[in-house]
């Protein structure tokens, strides 16, 4: 990947996600502060890596919210009562930080 395509896809991916985030203000108060504070477990976390699973993560909660939100239902009757749970189960496939760094690791030593 040259340059160009870096920062072109650098710039579509925080056009992205500029559009996930006015989704996300759109969402009633409930929803909206459900939203960021999943948000918040999943980064600290580090569960979310890759831009291909935080799109695919985060859109999909704002598609659920956005579904449950008209018909009045209560966050916790799309997501359970344990929160941290469902954002774990959607994060259970993806590479997280720790992974990237093992690997990092052990093809540094392996190299060596």
């Amino acid at each position: 990947m040259n340059i160009f395509e870096k920062i072109i896809g650098d710039l579509e991916e925080k056009k992205e996600w500029k559009a996930l985030e006015e989704r996300a203000k759109a969402l009633p108060s409930e929803y909206r502060n459900a939203y960021n504070a999943s948000q918040k477990y999943m980064w600290n976390s580090g569960g979310v890596s890759d831009w291909k699973d935080i799109k695919r993560i985060f859109g999909g909660i704002l598609d659920l919210f956005e579904e449950g939100a008209p018909q009045g239902k209560k966050v916790t009757e799309l997501t359970g009562n344990d929160v941290a749970a469902f954002c774990d189960e959607l994060m259970k496939d993806n590479n997280t930080w720790m992974d990237k760094y093992r690997t990092k690791l052990n093809d540094t030593i392996n190299r060596g």
